[in-house]
């Protein structure tokens, strides 16, 4: 029994040796793709808090990256903002977006609250090309300053190390017994005196937040540049599939989605497929097929079947 509570603290541990360590086997390329998963794995974390803890399903948390995003890339383009400090600010922004956006998100709920957050990843975009005069419109906007791949690489995965510490404790406590009685049964939730419209507004707030502090160091791996076509709806499905290849309702499987969705184009462009124009979108589709057919539950369901055999066998 003790063995099996601190599997995913030794996890955890084995895991960060292996972050410090890989950056003295790799070289400048590669610490910028390994930055990326630190990336996606902060905005996998927040949507898993939202759809997999409290059961709102969202299709609209790159446009909370645009968000945080463009917050970096303007601070730091008119008052010269350390990069560094524009991050807090992004994370304070884009909970206070997620908050107004939850508001009215309670009127909605299951495929109708998807629709109404794919929306959002539409429209948010859109206006950069609106105020294109502050934002450079589709040409984007180019931040006073960039990262090394080594400081980025540092920068993100300290960040990332913080979002899961912040997930943690904030799940493991009355928020998030909240957040699961209102997945589990709404009507219970309530009955049992949890605030529904607190809760789920506050959910949005916390996985916007966290979408914000991807979107900044989203840009910052991007040369520093904020672009509308940058967070396109791609980038908000991208995220929805690293969740459900990580697991719904568990931090534990974050990392191996946020791997995946990050590597995958890079491993599918290399892929050679004759006679289509389009290999690697066609890889990449196939690819996100059979993961989830192999692994219905994503990778947190792969474990609990490997830890009820070895139980089992025991």
């Amino acid at each position: 029994m003790r063995a099996a509570r601190s599997a995913p603290f030794i996890a955890v541990a084995v895991a960060v040796i292996v972050i410090v360590l890989l950056p003295l086997t790799l070289d400048g390329y590669h610490e910028g793709l390994v930055a990326r998963v630190a990336i996606y794995f902060i905005a996998i974390l927040g949507l898993n808090i939202l759809t997999g803890y409290t059961g709102q399903i969202s299709i609209g948390n790159g446009a909370f990256m645009a968000i945080g995003g463009y917050t970096t890339a303007l601070m730091s383009y008119y008052w010269h903002t350390n990069l560094l400090l524009t991050m807090p600010v992004a994370f304070a922004f884009a909970f206070v977006c997620g908050v107004l956006i939850g508001i009215p998100a309670l009127r909605f709920s299951g495929v109708y609250l998807a629709l109404a957050t794919f929306a959002l990843a539409v429209s948010v975009p859109q206006l950069a090309l609106k105020f294109s005069k502050f934002t450079g419109g589709s040409n984007g906007i180019q931040a006073n300053e960039s990262y090394s791949h080594l400081k980025l690489y540092v920068v993100s995965w300290a960040c990332a190390g913080l979002s899961l510490l912040l997930a943690w404790l904030l799940l493991r406590g009355r928020i998030g017994r909240a957040f699961r009685s209102i997945r589990d049964s709404p009507v219970a939730a309530a009955s049992s005196g949890v605030s529904l419209p607190i809760y789920k507004t506050f959910a949005f707030g916390v996985s916007a937040a966290f979408a914000g502090v991807a979107g900044s160091l989203f840009v910052i791996a991007t040369n520093s540049f904020a672009q509308p076509n940058e967070f396109a709806v791609i980038l908000s499905l991208q995220i929805l599939i690293g969740a459900a290849v990580a697991g719904m309702g568990s931090l534990w499987g974050v990392l191996a989605g946020a791997a995946f969705v990050s590597l995958l184009p890079t491993v599918s462009a290399d892929v050679p497929l004759i006679g289509s124009t389009h290999g690697q979108d066609l890889v990449f589709g196939l690819i996100v097929i059979l993961v989830m057919l192999l692994l219905p539950n994503g990778v947190v369901g792969l474990l609990g079947w490997i830890g009820r055999n070895r139980q089992i066998q025991t």
